[in-house]
């Protein structure tokens, strides 16, 4: 087969992890075409080992590579391009014409009050599950809402993200202000009341993470500048001033071309723990491109500095040549066990928790979709439990007859989602949920050894527990995606819905399936892909139909749903609406404010660019007309279906 013909290949899989809205005129026919392929293709493909892979750069907003050509760490590279080829090039990887990039609209600058930082307004707990033990729980005294307020929610702001059509990002709340990473590389800091923006940071690329800072003792001020953490697309890490938006250091999580940051990173007495996972899974897609050379890693950093204290990776071993494919590419192994989850800190015991992904090529090692702990002190690997053996995969499985894809194609069951370390009594248990559709629990007093398994959902590449599910006291809340895809055949039916077990046994309390509103909308299913968030009493969730919800604790029924897919008028004058919910947010809720995070434009989801701000009140004037109001239970909004049927007990 011809390399063009390969290429094509390796474009469509490609293609199903860069969103359609990349998809510009043909190749051969745009201007850059052919000054990427003179000047860039050498470096970007493959040629220079750190360089970032032509994909990463096909994720990137047009101005951000062409302020990197012009003023920025590619300057050198490009000084023999003239104007003209250097936006050429920019144009012709992202589909994006630079002037349309560069049109922003004007932002709602906060002034007076608005634009005031509160030092004495600490983060309630620091980290993206809530905190410390990642069980996603909000106390009422930090929401600020029970479950009799929830039926009365209704719109307060909206935040439109310019050239966006995902949002991944977990929303942050401290100082009087709601931090927030977006798609273009852009972290805005933005007034809670009214969502007007006060400062807003440029990174080099999409910012996936959600967004963590040290707490103080509440109503004091901090002992030293709060700092805002986060990380990239291209792997790097940030620590920003939280007042200013100022950099105070950033690093490279790891030089591998491929390597990312898609997880929040976990920060505990002073370092931050930041979980390193990969995109080489989808680079593989092209016949001739050498699978694999990335194994997942934990990095150790200092808050305050940025200094290693330490690197572990999920697989000791390098990757070296094992192989060649039928048509000469050479196999390199062991690889993958990449991390997407934001690790858990187990202080008392000195370890950290984390889980991994599935191997990239053949053969399929020990440590992939695997539970493992890290010592805190030096990163040292004490145990590995695997949940599933065997798994090798990447997106050359997808398409016909490709030699990248490993023999055992799969099952691709990573834990996408995030251990939960549950104190129950005399028992700590750690909580996992699986791509498979089943949750484990490992007793951490025994070195992890099991106590239980359930299997809840089918499981598949985009199905079982996806992001996260949420702990409320001894009741394990788990959010079933179970997604079909078409390179898949399924045996057995599909489970989206949200499910209730009894942390200490397994046990099945209740199920809430999710009925199915889509009617034909592409890229549209009924589970639940995005991260849940549990108050006393009541469960949010978003799904992958753009519907977030909120259930009864106790029983599953249905409290509230509104629809965010419905267009709004956005403070920062766009127009914007949301889509599904999915990537590594999840709702938050403080001081009476639910904020939510909707649009996932990736992997055949529903696009949308909104961050949403709701309260108990009137809707707010900006958003009235065109939001409407949310649905309560039992009722039906014209942009909605009936809400689903309350959740169903189950047996033992």
């Amino acid at each position: 087969m011809r390399r063009g013909a390969l290429l094509a290949i390796a474009a469509a899989a490609i293609a199903w992890f860069v969103p359609a809205a990349f998809a510009a005129e043909p190749a051969a026919a745009h201007p850059g075409a052919r000054v990427y392929a003179q000047h860039c293709a050498s470096c970007h493909e493959g040629g220079v080992p750190k360089s970032p892979h032509k994909m990463f750069l096909q994720l990137m907003a047009t101005d951000a590579i062409h302020d990197a050509l012009t003023v920025g760490v590619m300057q050198a590279q490009a000084a023999a391009l003239s104007a003209e080829q250097r936006q050429a090039v920019a144009e012709y990887l992202t589909g994006t014409p630079l002037a349309e990039a560069r049109n922003r609209p004007p932002l709602a600058r906060c002034t007076g009050a608005a634009a005031e930082f509160d030092l004495r307004d600490s983060p309630a707990k620091a980290g993206w599950g809530m905190d410390g033990d990642n069980s996603r729980f909000i106390p009422t005294d930090v929401a600020g809402l029970g479950a009799a307020d929830v039926p009365r929610l209704q719109l307060r702001w909206a935040f439109a993200f310019p050239q966006a059509q995902r949002v991944r990002s977990q929303p942050l709340v401290a100082l009087g202000a709601v931090y927030v990473g977006s798609q273009n590389g852009t972290v805005y800091a933005l007034d809670a009341a009214t969502g007007c923006v006060r400062w807003e940071f440029r990174a080099s690329a999409e910012v996936r993470t959600g967004l963590v800072m040290a707490t103080w003792p509440a109503g004091e001020a901090p002992g030293e500048r709060p700092l805002l953490h986060f990380g990239d697309l291209m792997a790097r890490v940030y620590a920003v001033d939280a007042r200013t938006g100022e950099l105070v250091w950033s690093v490279k999580a790891d030089d591998h071309p491929n390597a990312t940051v898609t997880a929040t990173p976990a920060l505990h007495d002073g370092r931050l723990y930041v979980a390193v996972s990969s995109l080489e899974v989808s680079t593989a897609a092209d016949p001739k491109y050498p699978c694999c050379s990335f194994r997942g890693s934990i990095l150790a950093l200092d808050a305050a500095t940025g200094a290693t204290a330490w690197k572990s990776y999920t697989i000791p071993e390098a990757p070296r040549e094992v192989g060649r494919t039928r048509v000469g590419t050479p196999i390199l192994a062991p690889s993958g066990a990449p991390i997407w989850n934001t690790p858990v800190v187990d202080a008392r015991r000195g370890l950290l928790y984390a889980g991994t992904g599935e191997n990239y090529s053949s053969p399929a090692g020990p440590t992939s979709d695997a539970l493992l702990a890290f010592r805190l002190a030096d990163g040292a690997l004490v145990w590995a439990r695997q949940k599933t053996a065997g798994d090798a995969w990447n997106v050359a499985c997808m398409l016909p007859d490709n030699p990248n894809c490993p023999v055992e194609d799969g099952p691709d069951y990573d834990f996408g989602a995030a251990t939960i370390h549950a104190r129950l009594g005399e028992r700590s248990l750690l909580l996992a949920g699986q791509k498979s559709g089943e949750v484990f629990a490992l007793d951490l007093d025994r070195g992890g050894e099991p106590v239980w398994r359930r299997k809840v959902g089918r499981g598949g590449i985009q199905g079982g527990v996806h992001f996260g599910m949420a702990l409320g006291g001894d009741r394990l809340f788990v959010p079933i995606s179970d997604k079909d895809m078409a390179a898949r055949v399924y045996e057995q039916p599909a489970r989206p819905g949200l499910y209730a077990l009894d942390a200490l046994t397994g046990r099945l309390l209740w199920e809430s399936p999710a009925n199915d509103v889509c009617g034909g909308r592409p890229f549209c299913s009924p589970g639940i892909g995005q991260a849940i968030t549990t108050i006393p009493g009541v469960v949010f969730a978003g799904h992958m139909d753009g519907r977030l919800r909120a259930y009864a604790a106790d029983t599953g029924r249905v409290l509230w749903e509104t629809d965010t897919t419905r267009e709004v008028s956005a403070v920062n004058g766009m127009r914007a609406r949301g889509g599904s919910f999915g990537g590594g947010a999840g709702p938050v809720v403080r001081r009476g404010l639910l904020l939510a995070s909707s649009g996932y434009g990736i992997y055949e989801h529903m696009a949308g660019n909104v961050l949403l701000a709701y309260s108990v009140g009137t809707p707010a004037a900006s958003t009235a007309a065109t939001a409407g109001a949310a649905t309560p239970v039992g009722t039906t909004s014209s942009a909605t279906a009936p809400a689903a049927a309350p959740g169903s007990s189950a047996a033992p």
